[in-house]
């Protein structure tokens, strides 16, 4: 094991002075002029541009990235604060006249910030994530208080580092380290006026139910991971839908919250989209996350193997392996060594003849794992999938016209993507796609990386003057 960092955790004590910062210093960051805070953020990705590469590093040892996705991860944290700074400025920070009441009556509309922000990101994207959140609130005019998953011992430092670097005023940005505990101390702190968190439904839900209570609601942003299907219709292109798939259930080892975890296939094109896929997989290189060839690293920790293990064993049971379906052993990958033994490397695992309502198929599993399921009728499978509590990426593979309007028109997903090679439900970007989901995974209808996400940190304003 290697030591890349430390952080000092935090107590209930810790997380009251983090929080009272914040909102002592509230009134003056809302009262910066919003240029000022453009200027101070864009500082900030610059510092994130330059320290680049050796962020990027840390992200392949904090997480088991790739280096391509780890340096993807750098330019899309870039890429969120110059598209979120760029929205602000266009819209003059949501300021906008309104119409006159009479010849002596002037009305204005405006965002204001609710205050203090809390936030709580996730390991699998621990310095993107956190950048979305903590940027958008900061931009919008609250102070923040940000609590990073406990294993980002080398991104969290980072950040904190770029908006000191950027000149943040003291308590304007309060970086609290921790496990659950430190979280649910933030949550319940009857300082904090809002809540963004990105995580599981679970959770997610159980901080929405806590910030309802009390003599008013405080708002929650979050986005809930899914449970994402892919269609492959008969006029598909499958080289595109297996390259497509693959990638997407099989990118950062399926703990993406867009992973493609399930694909329903017109069923006379079922054993040829198996094949194919099953080709891809078995290529794709598991192994040392340092090394340009390795496709995908291990997964994050112990309770994850133990989830694909689970979830293998059922497969098995009620249906078929097809590919993968093991892990690694020292054996497996000489050039790993005892790293195989420290850290779980998981081959891409397809299965397949697993009735509808089977665990594997409904529940999300954050694992390189995806199930393939015949169908008759594409309606009846955008149906089955639409059972999913969760809705948040979903793809689809053909060349008909009136089958993409069928699945334009029935599909309960936020994010949709079509005949794309390169990510059947992943591969969202600032200001090309949104991340919104819909259902249970996500909670405001509106996602990040899109144009209404900043304004969610902040409430509606208007104003009536007499002259």
């Amino acid at each position: 094991r290697i030591a890349i960092g430390s952080l000092v955790a935090a107590d209930a004590a810790a997380v009251d002075r983090a929080v009272q910062a914040a909102r002592a210093a509230r009134a003056d960051w809302r009262g910066t002029p919003w240029p000022q805070r453009i200027a101070m953020l864009c500082r900030a990705a610059d510092a994130i541009r330059r320290d680049r590469f050796e962020i990027a590093m840390g992200l392949v040892y904090e997480v088991g990235k790739s280096r391509l996705e780890a340096m993807g991860e750098v330019e899309e944290s870039i890429d969120l604060i110059d598209y979120y700074c760029e929205q602000a400025e266009q819209a003059q920070h949501w300021q906008r006249p309104l119409r006159p009441g009479s010849a002596t009556e002037t009305g204005s509309d405006r965002l204001v910030p609710y205050g203090v922000f809390a936030v709580i990101s996730p390991f699998n994207f621990p310095l993107a994530l956190a950048v979305g959140m903590t940027s958008s609130a900061l931009l919008a005019g609250n102070t923040v208080v940000w609590k990073p998953s406990p294993g980002a011992a080398f991104s969290a430092p980072a950040l904190a580092r770029a908006y000191r670097e950027a000149g943040l005023p003291d308590g304007v940005f309060n970086f609290v380290a921790g496990d659950r505990d430190v979280g649910q101390a933030l949550i319940e702190h009857p300082g904090v006026d809002g809540v963004a968190f990105t995580g599981s439904h679970e959770v997610g839900m159980a901080i929405a139910r806590r910030m309802l209570a009390g003599a008013f609601a405080r708002p929650v942003l979050a986005e809930l991971g899914g449970k994402n299907a892919a269609f492959v219709t008969a006029s598909a292109d499958l080289d595109a839908a297996a390259s497509g798939v693959a990638r997407a259930a099989f990118g950062l080892s399926g703990q993406k919250c867009s992973s493609c975890s399930k694909v329903y296939v017109a069923r006379a094109l079922e054993r040829e989209f198996l094949e194919r896929l099953a080709a891809i997989a078995e290529r794709l290189v598991v192994g040392d996350p340092t090394q340009a060839r390795t496709f995908t690293g291990p997964v994050i920790d112990a309770a994850a193997a133990a989830r694909f293990e689970q979830a293998v064993a059922q497969a098995r049971a009620d249906g078929r392996v097809v590919a993968g379906g093991r892990r690694l052993a020292a054996a497996d990958a000489p050039e790993l060594g005892e790293r195989a033994e420290n850290g779980a490397y998981l081959r891409p695992t397809i299965v397949a003849g697993l009735p509808p309502e089977h665990p594997v198929n409904r529940r999300e599993l954050f694992v390189p794992l995806v199930s393939v399921q015949p169908y008759d009728a594409l309606a009846d499978a955008i149906d089955d999938s639409n059972r999913s509590a969760l809705g948040l990426t979903s793809g689809i593979y053909c060349r008909d016209e009136r089958e993409l309007a069928l699945y334009y028109d029935r599909i309960e997903a936020g994010v949709l993507y079509v005949n794309r090679a390169s990510g059947a439900t992943t591969g969202a970007w600032p200001g090309y796609q949104t991340f919104c989901g819909w259902k249970g995974s996500g909670t405001t209808g509106k996602g990040g990386l899109g144009p209404y996400y900043v304004t969610q940190f902040m409430r509606e304003q208007s104003r009536t003057v007499a002259r």
